[in-house]
């Protein structure tokens, strides 16, 4: 029943015609009829800060993103994860609550990272939270949750690493050492003899059209993975078709990925190690946002320390002075939950946007 709602008041609209203004962008009525995605731009610039999510199958080992690489785990074996995943204390509508109470004005949600564990309910992959402990599609929460309090919701999708799919990029055509999980022996699940990057490709358009089809108005897609179509043949990636796509299916949805790839993404999005790699020229012709978490590894790991609101702030400051926005990255525990010190540090940052 929840999820016909869902598809009654948010997914209809977007098939019919005279597509209305998506309420994060409410503000900007007026230049949306005119130029959506010119409307968002100028929204994005104004938003200022936004709230990053890590969530996965490695938080409920309190362990890194990297979990699956760094300890060399098979498919099958990673896979039984899911069945620890139940996000019993996951709440989409307090986290975006505590995202505007603190002054925030969007969230940059992780559907998929590294692992190609899905946080959807994906018809592309049955690798995802539907057919976790959980059984919940994470992504329609957290849409409804942003939709309630008219915040901009953004979708990370990982794309440049996938060590779940058969057909994902691979070391020996990429310069990148991350592609693939160096596994001792092959690994039963991957494609070898007969191995197609396209038809990876084809599998990130599909699920990145579900996101964009079956969740409301989406204010943007994050992809990450830039280490991969930089140190290669990036065409084989047709990211100008993929870029195309999105813009059609959402005029107002902003494409980034990490530093720039192909340079036509609406907006530069380095972490706060990656600002190196940002063209100078780049950084004064497009809009950028920093993103920096508030625990070092971006998702939860335990035992590892947090930012305070002191160290926030000299980013803060960075930010401001370089014109960009500030992307504020949290990551829940294995059940959902936000770290306290997290919490703590959020409120206390939301007395110096006031």
């Amino acid at each position: 029943m929840k999820k016909i709602f869902l598809m009654m008041v948010f997914f209809v609209p977007l098939l019919c015609a005279g597509q209305p203004c998506p309420s994060y962008l409410k503000d900007y009525k007026e230049l949306y009829k005119e130029n959506p995605r010119k409307a968002a731009l100028a929204w994005f610039q104004n938003a200022r800060y936004g709230l990053f999510i890590h969530y996965g199958l490695y938080s409920v080992e309190a362990k890194h993103p990297f979990l699956q690489f760094e300890e060399k785990i098979p498919v099958a074996e990673y896979e039984k994860l899911a069945g620890k995943f139940d996000a019993r204390n996951f709440d989409a509508r307090k986290i975006a609550k505590l995202a505007k109470k603190t002054g925030l004005k969007y969230i940059t949600f992780v559907t998929k990272h590294c692992d190609g564990f899905c946080l959807w309910d994906s018809p592309s992959n049955e690798f995802n939270s539907m057919n976790s402990a959980a059984r919940r599609d994470l992504v329609a929460e957290m849409a409804e949750a942003c939709e309630k309090e008219r915040l901009g919701l953004s979708l990370f999708y990982e794309h440049g690493f996938d060590w779940h799919h058969p057909h994902a990029p691979r070391k020996k055509d990429w310069n990148c050492s991350l592609t693939e999980v160096p596994y001792e022996s092959p690994e039963p699940t991957y494609a070898y003899e007969d191995y197609d990057l396209n038809n990876y490709v084809e599998y990130v358009k599909a699920q990145i059209k579900e996101l964009l089809t079956q969740y409301g108005s989406i204010a943007g897609i994050w992809l990450d993975g830039a280490a991969v179509p930089t140190n290669g043949e990036t065409s084989r990636f047709k990211l100008q078709e993929l870029y195309d796509m999105i813009h059609r299916l959402q005029p107002q949805a902003l494409v980034a990925y990490k530093y720039g790839v192909i340079g036509t993404e609406d907006f530069l999005a380095p972490e706060y190690i990656q600002l190196q790699n940002v063209d100078a020229n780049e950084w004064t012709r497009k809009p950028a946002e920093i993103c920096v978490p508030l625990n070092k590894s971006w998702g939860y790991v335990e035992g590892e320390p947090h930012m305070n609101i002191e160290q926030l702030l000299v980013w803060k400051q960075r930010a401001d002075e370089s014109f960009a926005n500030l992307l504020i990255n949290v990551g829940p525990r294995g059940d959902g939950s936000i770290d306290e010190r997290d919490e703590k540090t959020l409120k206390q940052f939301s007395k110096y946007l006031k």
